[in-house]
């Protein structure tokens, strides 16, 4: 597990606070379902979610900044997916605030404090 430095810290702060806002949180679980070939531009990602394509292109900006999201021109429109350069990096960072690691099968393992009763447990 990563040590608890001021650059990680500030890291997931930027990711949770790009996160924070419910339309962005809509926006990334709708396009973490989607690949590059079924991506959604601004207009299908309105209709599916309810709000102004100008809402939405606001949104975008700010998980673009985050780098949560990438975009890709195709035609005339600008499709949107899930920056899967960043995906590995953005679920350690969220495993990381709630002090958990992943064991060898993927089940998720809670870390105890050193120096917990857990720990002196510990073989």
């Amino acid at each position: 597990m990563e040590e608890l430095t001021t650059e990680n810290v500030e890291e997931q702060a930027a990711l949770f606070a790009a996160l924070a806002d419910p339309t962005r949180l809509k926006l990334v679980k709708l396009l973490s379902r989607q690949r590059d070939q079924h991506a959604l531009c601004v207009n299908a990602l309105a209709g599916r979610l309810g709000v102004s394509q100008s809402a939405v292109s606001q949104h975008l900006r700010v998980l673009r900044g985050a780098g949560l999201v990438k975009g890709q021109r195709w035609g005339y429109r600008v499709h949107y997916f899930i920056n899967p350069e960043v995906e590995e990096r953005l679920r350690h960072l969220v495993l990381d605030v709630l002090n958990v690691e992943e064991g060898d099968e993927g089940q998720i393992r809670h870390v105890p404090c050193p120096g917990s009763e857990e720990d002196v447990a510990s073989p």
